[in-house]
């Protein structure tokens, strides 16, 4: 079941001090507009198309939209050989990490995307 699901997440216990932090932190007006840039970028990408995120991308959208930079490719084939990741599990990485690219703006996948989407793959690890 969770071969389907494409982020998975462990929400570790927060601490009291991380709770009482008044540190800076991106507020939810500005994360807000990310998320719409990313979403309007999608939308104009696909356009004409069937798809309307990245999360529906077929294999030839992901070979022409998810090019990765040479240390993102090392990355994901380093860590894809040592976790033994399944070619669902590769694509869902690429797909992910196609969207945390656009939300940094990014016209490319560079090593921190890649290295974030791996992250949201951790039940997945445990599992496989």
């Amino acid at each position: 079941m969770l071969d389907r699901i494409d982020i998975h997440i462990e929400v570790p216990a927060v601490k009291y001090r991380d709770l009482v932090d008044r540190g800076e932190a991106e507020c939810s007006v500005d994360i807000a507009r990310r998320v719409a840039r990313s979403r309007e970028l999608q939308l104009e990408r696909y356009k004409g198309t069937r798809i309307h995120c990245n999360a529906q991308m077929t294999p030839r959208f992901i070979k022409k939209y998810c090019e990765l930079d040479a240390s993102g490719n090392r990355m994901l084939e380093l860590v894809t050989d040592r976790l033994g990741f399944s070619a669902r599990t590769y694509t869902r990485i690429l797909k992910v990490a196609r969207t945390i690219a656009d939300l940094d703006a990014s016209t490319s996948i560079h090593e921190q995307h890649i290295a974030e989407a791996i992250q949201y793959q951790s039940l997945d690890r445990k599992t496989n």
